[in-house]
């Protein structure tokens, strides 16, 4: 995207870039950094699938199994800006296997764990590993890929996993969890983690920061988050006048904000605020976070009007995920090879369009729907949308940055999606909550009793006004989309990728 004209002449005479991997070991590269992301992605959503056979194998209680899935956002969402910032000062491959080891170790014990303890602690022991890992590939990708139609290329790839993940992981955790067992959700990392470990020698390191680890920003810049994710968590669940709810919103806020203070004084910032300066890196950064919001929350519902409304069993609903996969990897090719014909907002403005019209299609769904004619549409439409949108954000993300800043900024653009998605899950959650109930009091409860009862008649009702409540969810996830839309028209004015096949690998901060 843009470059700093005011830095970048000397940020290219000083950076001391790696060299990039040549000729087919990029392929290489680009193999291990896509599998990496596609392993943690994926992990977000694999689990979900399990939570039944996972509650009565374990006999883990109603409330604690949320923790199964919140544990790992939470810690995910709250570590990766100083995930980022390790990478930065202590190298990026070196954190890159850090953060693989680490996750990989930790979906072995989650897969032996003999109680929800444990395996709660080996949710967050991932969440860990994620967090160094997810910056530092996407910060990789800069280090090793000159700007331009090679690092578009491997944009499109990066973009494709982040957005394939998620429903390879319902897809993936239906199937071991329908013919192996729960535990092999967690087992299937580590043939992939020892494999990406192995394949981490064709990676190029680049140029570390020589400043040191901010500790008090550091100390608030991950506890910040970490309020804040779980405020946004407990507020879907108990309500946002909950009084741990607010006392954690008002820990966030003076966390973040004493956060934004240090790192305005501080000689070794772990948030460089230059980073902001840019306004289209800002931009994608903004326009991210109202997609998270969207995203994260259409998979939500869509599972639970899938296997609530239609009955579909587990595996059924991650196939039914396949149209999805494939808008997604095509609109994501597609726009990596725009990139170098298009601005961003070219690219990233229709895709938010379009995006935008998938959900709203979304919000027409009744309980009797077709899939082949409403959903399945409905499906490839919005992935096409995302695929358009993630490309150029991801690009903005990291074009221009100085080596020594692509961790944080990496792990920045991470972050506005992750706290983006939370947000979004528990506004959303309790809208939907809200307009089902308004319908039908209790609706969720009364569906479980009408099935248990046999009663047809009382679940039919319950299905339409939980079907009212997901469909609503689906009209505010379109103003989240109209919302990154406006952001991108308004912020992002960026011209075209380079097309040059030499061009440095980043070179301004």
């Amino acid at each position: 995207m843009s470059t700093d004209s005011s830095a970048s002449a000397t940020d290219q005479r000083s950076a001391g870039h790696a060299e990039a991997p040549p000729g087919r070991r990029l392929g290489l590269a680009l193999f291990v950094i896509a599998s990496a992301q596609l392993m943690v992605v994926l992990d977000a959503t694999i689990t979900n699938i399990a939570l039944p056979s996972i509650q009565t194998d374990l006999d883990v209680s109603a409330s604690n199994l949320a923790w199964v899935v919140n544990a790992y956002a939470l810690a995910f969402g709250g570590l990766l800006l100083l995930g980022g910032r390790t990478g930065d000062l202590y190298g990026q491959r070196r954190m890159f296997r850090v953060g693989i080891a680490t996750f990989t170790v930790a979906s072995l014990l989650g897969g032996l764990a003999q109680n929800e303890e444990l395996l709660i602690g080996a949710r967050i022991l991932q969440a860990i590993g994620a967090a160094i890992a997810a910056p530092s590939a996407l910060s990789l990708i800069a280090t090793n890929f000159p700007e331009g139609k090679p690092r578009n290329r491997a944009m499109g790839v990066y973009a494709a996993m982040a957005g394939l993940g998620s429903t390879v992981g319902l897809l993936l955790g239906g199937v071991l969890t329908n013919y192996l067992d729960w535990r092999w959700v967690f087992f299937v990392n580590i043939p992939i983690g020892a494999a990406v470990l192995v394949g981490t020698r064709v990676l190029a390191e680049g140029e570390r920061n020589r400043g040191r680890l901010d500790v008090p920003g550091a100390i608030t810049g991950t506890g910040g988050p970490i309020a804040l994710v779980y405020a946004i968590t407990r507020g879907g669940d108990d309500g946002w006048t909950d009084g741990l709810t607010l006392g954690f919103l008002a820990a966030a806020l003076v966390l973040l904000v004493l956060f934004v203070a240090l790192q305005v004084r501080t000689t070794h910032p772990m948030m460089p605020l230059r980073l902001f300066k840019d306004r289209n890196r800002a931009g994608a950064y903004a326009s991210m976070l109202s997609v998270g919001a969207g995203m994260f929350a259409t998979f939500y519902f869509l599972t639970l009007y899938m296997q609530q409304i239609l009955g579909y069993s587990p595996v059924k609903t991650g196939l039914a995920y396949l149209p999805f996969s494939v808008g997604m990897g095509v609109a994501a090719g597609v726009s990596s090879q725009l990139a170098a014909r298009l601005t961003p907002r070219q690219i990233a403005g229709p895709g938010l369009a379009v995006g935008a019209a998938g959900m709203f299609w979304f919000a027409t769904l009744e309980p009797g729907a077709s899939y082949v004619t409403h959903l399945m549409p409905a499906m490839f439409v919005t992935a096409v949308g995302l695929g358009m949108t993630f490309v150029p954000m991801t690009l903005g993300a990291v074009s221009g940055v100085r080596d020594q800043d692509s961790g944080i900024a990496s792990a920045l653009l991470n972050t506005s999606q992750q706290v983006g998605g939370a947000l979004g899950l528990a506004v959303l959650s309790t809208i939907s909550t809200s307009a089902a109930n308004g319908q039908l009091p209790d609706a969720a409860d009364t569906l479980y009793r009408g099935l248990a009862l046999k009663d047809f008649g009382l679940v039919a009702k319950a299905g339409d006004a939980l079907t009212h409540g997901y469909t609503t969810a689906f009209v505010v996830a379109a103003v989240f989309f109209i919302g990154g839309l406006l952001i991108t028209l308004s912020a992002i004015n960026a011209g075209k990728q380079e097309q040059g096949e030499s061009a440095p690998a980043a070179h301004m901060g």
